[in-house]
């Protein structure tokens, strides 16, 4: 009878993995790993670095027990054998220093997005602030706010910001060396860089830094290994002075990173960029189709505008749309037509019946919050005073007893329930952009 090999056992265990991942993911991860040998019992692999390992365990652990030995604890036997570097230490210093950098910086041409300037974001006062100073650090890298940490929800002009900064430098302050990545992109070149053994190369590079543009910094949750590289990396161009912005779609206390990095994040400026008004999104809208070549009636885009109300990239889906739409049906522009073209992108459900469910969703999205943080104990400032807004929707718009609305809340109290409307029921007053938020909430649900 046949029996496989330990090496019949991997190939087949690396043509499985390549059947269901992507080529750079298997490339990146697998193509550099060895068997060094093995039986029955165990076999030993040999691996670039640490993180190839650590990326192998955490991520494929069921399947080496599916094609690998096992140990009787349930573990994979697999034992790890991290290759030697055999790094050549015959340059001298100064090309160490200068020909390396050089030419990483060739391979590394700033890729911006033409359409993400200062001059195409348009201003209101959800996002003032940030762009004031997001300007402020364009016109004096690392001697304004450093480093800037901008966060906010999907779709609201992060990434705008983060170019726009960018394109600044580039044209008022050229010899400045600016380099703008993704997180994931920071990680993709670090592992290229440890399985083409040129680490100290990629370090030599972003050491040599005046301005380091990083969005998505929430992907580097979780991995502490390429998290501590990142962060080494921070301090060093921060010692220098050098500017540093990140992107985020959570400020850095809730990100699930290290208390070093979050500590190092918050120790210049820490800005949210808000869901802008119902002016703004107009404002937005009018641009967006005057850059189509088009426009858009202020009645239309009120319309509009009061139906799409937290994604900015939404809005300009709907021009995009609006426009075609007119272009190929030969009509012209009318609430009626809008609503028709336009119904997938509108942020509202028909209901029959208004649920605290409905509510805690609606309120979800205008507050930028989860529902179950709604639902839960938390008492962070702003989930608490969205959780309040929706006890006040719940007891205006749902003919309940205070006792069935308020356990819907995660098991809060009817007394709770009652501070809580005579609270937004005063703060609405007095307050307009509450009752913006609140009517906002009111047209969805009551649509």
């Amino acid at each position: 009878m046949l029996t496989k090999t330990p090496q019949d056992s991997w190939s087949e265990f690396l043509e499985f993995i390549h059947a269901r991942c992507s080529a750079t993911e298997y490339e990146n991860w697998f193509a550099s790993i060895r068997l060094l040998e093995g039986n029955g019992e165990e076999i030993c692999l040999e691996v670039p670095n640490i993180f190839v390992q650590e990326y192998l365990l955490e991520n494929y652990k069921k399947d080496l027990c599916a094609f690998l030995p096992v140990k009787h604890t349930g573990e994979p036997a697999v034992f790890f054998s991290i290759a030697q570097s055999s790094r050549k230490k015959t340059t001298t210093a100064s090309s160490v220093v200068a020909e390396p950098v050089e030419q990483q910086a060739q391979t590394n041409d700033l890729k911006l997005n033409a359409f993400y300037t200062f001059n195409n974001f348009i201003e209101g006062p959800a996002n003032q602030f940030v762009k004031s100073a997001a300007m402020g650090v364009a016109n004096r890298p690392g001697k304004s706010y450093n480093p800037l940490f901008i966060h906010g929800g999907v779709g609201l002009g992060k990434t705008h910001l983060l170019h726009a900064i960018g394109h600044h430098i580039c044209e008022h302050q050229k010899k400045l060396r600016i380099h703008c990545i993704t997180t994931e992109g920071f990680i993709n070149d670090l592992v290229d860089n440890l399985r083409n053994k040129s680490i100290d190369k990629m370090k030599r590079f972003y050491r040599s830094l005046d301005v380091l543009l990083v969005d998505d910094i929430q992907f580097l949750q979780n991995r502490l290994n390429f998290e501590e590289e990142f962060c080494n990396t921070f301090e060093s161009l921060i010692n220098q002075g050098k500017q540093i912005v990140i992107v985020s779609d959570k400020p850095p206390g809730q990100l699930k990173l290290s208390e070093r990095l979050i500590a190092r994040m918050e120790w210049g400026l820490v800005a949210h960029l808000g869901v802008p008004d119902l002016e703004t999104r107009v404002a937005i809208l009018q641009h967006k189709a005057e850059q189509k070549g088009f426009r858009l009636p202020n009645k239309i885009a009120f319309f509009i505008a009061e139906h799409i109300y937290h994604n900015v990239r939404q809005l300009e889906g709907a021009v995009n749309r609006l426009g075609a739409y007119c272009r190929l049906m030969g009509q012209e522009m009318t609430e009626e037509m809008v609503q028709t073209s336009l119904s997938e992108l509108f942020q509202f459900s028909p209901q029959k019946k208004i649920s605290v469910d409905n509510i805690l969703s609606s309120v979800s999205t205008i507050f930028e919050v989860r529902v179950s943080d709604l639902r839960g104990p938390s008492r962070i400032k702003g989930i608490a005073f969205a959780r309040q807004v929706a006890m006040y929707l719940a007891k205006e718009l749902i003919n309940d007893s205070l006792m069935r609305l308020s356990s819907s809340f995660g098991g809060k109290t009817h007394s709770t329930l009652l501070h809580s409307w005579k609270k937004i029921s005063g703060q609405v007053e007095k307050d307009e952009k509450l009752r913006r938020q609140i009517d906002m909430a009111r047209r969805n649900l009551e649509a």
